[in-house]
């Protein structure tokens, strides 16, 4: 009802809004809004612009613009006034920019137009950054880290300072800048960049690719503007092959084709999002570390003279420690005996500054349990015996040849690689006595000695790098990184012949058969260990039958050697066996410290063996595919899952080792996929809350055929909410392995802000000044509440106060979540 006294004078945000009028309505509206706890601030303006003050100067105004000559526009323009595209016409006209006095200044607006056109560089040509700031407010999270919004000059810089800095930015955004025109008349001169072939200092920054930040959200960009531009040259041909439509097709035909180009796109992106890979970073060479106290090292008898055995102890103690050797063999497979010997050596070393195990040198099979190597069952049952008599000294422990940190470098030892994904379990649920995983070099000569003896002491100095390769050029840092789209068409690689899917008839078995039959296969092989009585098993054989494939289902345990050399041998000579998809196995979830050998064997037989059995059967035999289906679990970890990683984690491992061998590889770590899989129900719907959302079984078969096409080796595809799982995956222990992406680094500094700001302060003001019995009672609430959350329960009346955690269903992965 004051329409006649204020009126909104722009919209510059979603936060911000500008009224303007009558001095004494603006303020009683300022006054009201401040009431409500909105911020509000008084503009030093010359006039109230948009405003009915303005009225009584339009007349006026309109007279004086109608004398002017107008000239259209040469660019594109995005008018205030509408917040839309403005036309020639339009800003020809006197009308217009008597509107553009009196009504309201719809920068937002214009700024929502600018980035539904696919916008992403914003230039504000001005005497400071206010437009830029207002821009910025105005783009989403996604938008504002894939967008440069640039002000050519600052108030407190140089001009051209400010001009070159605005234009440099433009440049590493994508823009084109005609450099020769900026440094002309300047004396700049064209140098050689430094080469780097045989050097390990590197000069360029290593950029993770992420669909929520530059890298991937440009390379996106840009195969949609070069679409774009063919349509604006109006290139035929270019479109035509593009929408794969012939050039004489009407546009009936054209408009489905748009749509397909469209969703195949917004597929693509959202694939390719789900991408990562594991890297080796150079690291801060430690050599000139040294150790103090008393080293506990533990190695298996089986190798206890070898020379890297040796090396390893005479060199640690020439770098300072003291050392104990603790011989284990498999009557320490005990972990109540082997925590007895612990018990007796930590007595002898009051000061005990770690333990080094070795005991991943030893591959033999373990006695009684001949699906795990030895080294892996000492290990898992030191983890349980330090952790049962109270040991929380760093345990590190050491292989050679588990990981590769180059191409030029052949992964030797696969089974060691299970120990690096127990480890990366021990250290998500026992932080507390986690020191790390580091890889030995096959020449262990005094410079690695030194670097090895540099990376065990840098616990006590800085923060750790808790996965490392010790080689002769240096030490290397894991990471995973953003895993660029794959260069090869997926439409290039087409399944022929008889295809083995071992798993065949379960979720992801019967995915992966509908695909291969789509794909070409003639005639698939599904084996599980039921066979044809696994349920759905022959509902799935006729619907692929009725796809035109031959179907045999076969009751076989792929870990059973003799049973898996039959089926191979029953394959037909006119369809000879081409491709391999190894998608069984069993999972077990449960606490590091309570898994049992015999638990973490029934994990690993199906999918170790299987896979052994597979490579070893099939030999040097030309296959177009080896693919095995691995698991997150393997490539970061997982609270309890510690046999199934170091499972997956030797899939992937297998994998490296056959592509150094001239032969097909490639394994996928998957995230938790719809519709079935280990990951189903329950377990799903937990695994979303923790920022692991189940991805789209069609979209993942898609993400499978790019990684075979691309001959991509061992990728990990998983989709990822890092706001979610950074926080709580890091909150025991940081993880440098995920340290890298710029989406973690954005999930733990605003968690960081949010702890800082938020629940802490407002509880403390909540208990301020209550007594000792009704801060009880708060507490006892909150814990309550909490924990009725991460259960699923209705509410925390269904959280009994006295029950303990794990009565009530906490494992530990919702205790985790719960933390």
């Amino acid at each position: 009802g004051r329409e006649a006294e204020v009126s909104i004078a722009a919209v510059n945000g979603p936060r911000a809004v500008v009224i303007a009028g009558d001095e004494e309505a603006a303020l009683e509206i300022a006054g009201q809004w401040a009431e409500q706890g909105r911020k509000t601030r008084r503009l030093t303006v010359s006039h109230a612009f948009h405003s009915p003050r303005m009225d009584a100067m339009l007349d006026d105004f309109r007279d004086t613009v109608a004398g002017l000559s107008f000239q259209a526009p040469s660019i594109a323009l995005v008018s205030n006034v509408t917040g839309e595209a403005a036309s020639r016409d339009e800003v020809c006209s006197p009308e217009y920019w008597v509107r553009h006095v009196r009504e309201a200044v719809r920068f937002a607006d214009g700024m929502q137009a600018l980035t539904a056109q696919g916008v992403t560089r914003f230039l504000e040509v001005g005497p400071d950054g206010v437009l830029s700031a207002m821009a910025r407010d105005c783009l989403t999270e996604d938008q504002t880290a894939a967008s440069a919004v640039v002000p050519v000059l600052r108030k407190d810089r140089p001009e051209g300072q400010a001009l070159t800095m605005a234009l440099a930015e433009l440049h590493v955004h994508g823009a084109l800048v005609e450099w020769e025109s900026v440094v002309a008349g300047r004396g700049a001169r064209m140098v050689e960049l430094p080469t780097y072939a045989f050097q390990r200092e590197r000069f360029w920054p290593e950029v993770s690719i992420s669909l929520n930040g530059l890298g991937a959200s440009s390379a996106v960009d840009s195969v949609d503007a070069r679409f774009w531009e063919a349509v604006e040259r109006e290139d035929l041909e270019a479109l035509a092959e593009t929408l794969d439509v012939d050039g004489e097709t009407p546009l009936s035909a054209v408009l489905p084709a748009l749509s397909t180009y469209h969703r195949n796109r917004r597929d693509q992106s959202t694939i390719d999002n789900w991408r990562y890979r594991v890297a080796w970073k150079p690291v801060l060479d430690v050599a000139d570390g040294s150790l103090s106290g008393t080293w506990l090292v533990v190695v298996p008898a089986s190798r206890a003279e070898d020379e890297l055995v040796t090396e390893v102890l005479s060199g640690l103690e020439r770098h300072g420690a003291d050392l104990v050797s603790l011989v284990a063999d498999e009557r320490d497979l005990d972990a109540e005996a082997l925590g007895e010997r612990l018990r007796e050596a930590a007595a002898d070393a009051p000061a005990l500054g770690g333990v080094l195990s070795l005991l991943a040198l030893d591959e033999e099979p373990c006695p009684g349990h001949s699906a795990l190597p030895s080294g892996l069952a000492l290990t898992l049952t030191l983890v349980r015996a330090m952790a049962d008599a109270g040991i929380e000294a760093p345990l590190w422990c050491g292989t050679r040849g588990a990981v590769s940190v180059g191409r030029s470098e052949r992964l030797s030892h696969p089974k060691q690689a299970m120990v690096w994904a127990l480890g990366r379990v021990a250290a998500l649920e026992l932080p507390q006595m986690w020191g790390g995983l580091v890889d030995l070099p096959e020449s262990l000569d005094e410079r690695a000695v030194a670097r090895l003896a540099g990376v065990l002491a840098a616990e006590a100095t800085e923060v750790v790098e808790d996965q490392v390769a010790v080689r002769g050029s240096g030490v290397f840092a894991r990471r995973l990184t953003r895993s660029a789209a794959p260069v090869a068409d997926a439409t290039t690689w087409r399944a022929r012949g008889t295809v083995l899917v071992t798993g065949g008839t379960g979720a992801l078995g019967g995915q992966v058969a509908r695909w291969l039959v789509r794909n070409g296969a003639e005639h698939l092989v599904l084996t599980s260990r039921r066979g044809l009585e696994a349920p759905g098993a022959p509902e799935l054989r006729e619907e692929l039958e009725a796809l035109g494939a031959r179907v045999t289902v076969a009751a076989c345990d792929v870990a059973d050697r003799e049973q898996l050399a039959a089926v191979l041998d029953a394959v037909p000579e006119e369809q000879p066996l081409t491709a391999v998809v190894h998608a069984a196995g069993a999972n077990g979830a449960g606490p590091l410290a309570e898994t049992g050998l015999a638990d973490a064997a029934a994990v690993v037989s199906g999918k170790v063996a299987g896979a052994v059995n597979l490579d070893e059967l099939l030999g040097d035999r030309e296959l177009d595919a080896f693919v095995v289906f691995s698991s997150i679990a393997g490539v970061w970890g997982s609270g309890g899952q510690a046999a199934y990683g170091a499972a997956n984690a030797y899939l992937d491992a297998l994998v490296e080792d056959r592509r150094a061998r001239g032969l097909a590889g490639t394994a996928v770590a998957w995230g938790p996929w719809a519709e079935g899989g280990m990951a189903a129900g329950e377990e799903a719907d937990h695994l979303a809350r923790r920022g692991l959302p189940a991805m789209v079984p069609g979209l993942a078969i898609a993400a499978l055929q790019g990684a075979v096409a691309g001959d991509d080796g061992v990728l990990t595809v998983a989709d990822v909410d890092w706001e979610r799982f950074a926080p709580a995956f890091t909150i025991g222990r940081p993880s440098p392995l995920l340290g890298d992406l710029p989406e973690v680094q954005r999930a733990l500094a605003n968690a960081g802000n949010a702890e800082g700001a938020g629940t802490g302060s407002a509880l403390r003001e909540r208990l301020a000044g209550l007594t000792e019995a009704e801060i009880d009672r708060t507490l006892l609430d909150l814990v309550r509440a909490h924990a009725a959350a991460v259960l699923g329960f209705a509410g925390a009346e269904a959280v009994e106060a006295g029950r303990a955690f794990k009565d009530l269903g906490f494992d530990s992965l919702t205790a985790v979540e719960f933390r």
